[in-house]
This record gives structure tokens, sequence and C-alpha cells, in this order.
């Protein structure tokens, strides 16, 4: 029985003294048939140098060089050159688990309709610990992502959505990933196991979005995706009208007087006097 090819992808941006780590957790895969992209994005360090000694050793890695264009045109250009069925990006100062590939490859297998596949996670570095994340649903991507970059997709859902945008210049762009790829339908599974350890800096793209940053980010969201948001959260019209009918219930109610002193007692003292 052939096994599907899998092709990871591994962008790196002056991270070359993780990225041993990185390689290693991929060369140490049970999961034999795939192929490691590498994907210089325009480095000044010893990126290079790294990614070539482990050509060297496994000709199942490959390297790819570019001029900085950022991440997600890093993965874009990999995955364009991947030959594999499924993708995993995988970037360069994080690891996965030996027994990711498998048992992500075994889900798909055992369910047709599934479009993502990712895992459970835990913190390294600057901060240990299970990384605790919201569980999957469409009504909670709508809110807040919680699937991180290695996750598991098919090469061909990446191209009926157009990649990676490059548009998202200040981070979420897995956010905006698998929204892309989810919003009109397909399953998605979370295996029950840590196959993905997320490095944890000092610095790192989760704690630097900024608060104007984010603003442009979740308007660009906004626009891009309007049909999902309209099909989770209701019609901009729909939503003005609830806020309205909210806006004169908590009037009416303000001017209880039962409920003014009980909103008192129970925010500062703990208890109501009405029922």
């Amino acid at each position: 029985m052939i096994l599907p090819l899998v092709s990871l992808i591994v962008p790196c941006y002056n991270q070359a003294q993780y990225l041993d780590e990185a390689l290693q957790s991929v060369s140490n895969q049970t999961y034999e048939n795939w192929e490691c992209i590498i994907v210089n994005d325009g480095s000044t360090d010893n990126t290079e140098q790294t990614a070539k000694a482990w050509i060297e050793k496994d000709n199942r890695f490959s390297y790819l060089f570019f001029e900085n264009k950022g991440l997600s045109n890093a993965r874009n250009s990999g995955i364009a050159k991947a030959i594999g069925e499924f993708i995993l990006p995988l970037d360069a100062d994080d690891k996965i688990a030996a027994n990711y590939i498998a048992s992500a490859i075994d889900a798909f297998k055992k369910d047709n309709t599934l479009k993502v596949v990712y895992c459970k996670a835990e913190k390294f570095g600057a901060e240990t610990g299970i990384w605790t994340l919201p569980d999957f649903s469409l009504s909670n991507l709508a809110i807040k992502n919680m699937i991180f970059c290695s996750g598991f997709f098919r090469k061909k859902d990446w191209e009926l959505v157009g990649g990676y945008d490059s548009g998202m210049i200040y981070g979420w762009e897995d956010w905006e990933f698998w929204i892309a790829v989810l919003k009109n339908g397909g399953n998605v599974k979370c295996l029950d196991e840590v196959g993905f350890y997320y490095r944890i800096k000092s610095k790192s793209m989760l704690n630097q979005v900024n608060h104007d940053h984010s603003v442009y980010l979740q308007e660009y969201l906004s626009v891009k995706h309007a049909d999902f948001f309209v099909k989770i959260f209701g019609s901009f019209a729909f939503l003005n009208t609830k806020h309205d009918t909210l806006k004169k219930e908590y009037e009416a109610k303000f001017k209880s007087e039962k409920f003014v002193i009980n909103l008192f007692c129970k925010t500062f003292l703990g208890f109501k006097i009405f029922k």
C-alpha cells in the first residue's frame, strides 16, 4: 500500500539558531513518506548553511531562497513547489512529535470529510506547559483562532482559496487561512495527543500585534470574509436591531428601583435584597 506523500514547509527568517531542532523533529517522524522544503525568507544569518547540512544528511530535505517578503509569501512559495497531497507548515522555531504525521494521516484515512487535522499543543522555551486552546467550532473560529499554524490540509484546498493571504501583513495569517478553508464546509479533527510544540520567546509575533495592527487585521478579515461573519453573527441590520433591543431592555431595567438596588448589592456586597 502506497502511503500519501506529506510535504512539510519550513519558512525561516533569521532563526537559524532554532532550525536544527525543528528539522530534527521532522527527521524523527515514524511516518517516512515525506518531503521537507526549507524556505529561506531572505535571512542574513546562517540559515542556508544549516539547511544544506540537512540536505546532505537526507535527500527528503530541499531548500529554496527568496528575498524577504514575509511569512505568507514564504509559505506559499514552499507549497507551490510541494508535490505532496498533504501539507504541514512548521515554523523554524517550533517542533512536532515523532508520531504527528502518522496520526494525522491515519485520521484522514478514516474520515474523508476532514479538511483539517491538528492536535493538542505544548509550550516550551521561556514558558512551559500545555497550551490550552478553545475547542474548534465555526462560531469559535469567528471570534478567535484556535488552530495553530502546524495543522494538516490538502494542497488542493490551499489552491482553492488562493493560499495564505499576504495582505495579513501584521500577523494572524493562520486565522485568515483557516477561515478561508473551512467557511464553506468540511470537518476538522483535533487529535487527542500532543503533537506540536510551540516555542515561547520573550518576543513573539503573538504578543507583538499592537492595537492599531489588531484593528487593521480585524477590519481586513471582516471585509474579506463578510459572508462568513454574517452567517455566524447575522446581518448588520440584525445586529443593529439586537443592539437597540438590548439597549431598551437595560434602560427599562435601570429605571426600576429594585433592579438598581439589587445590582449595587450584588456587585459590592455579594447578595441581592429583592427577588
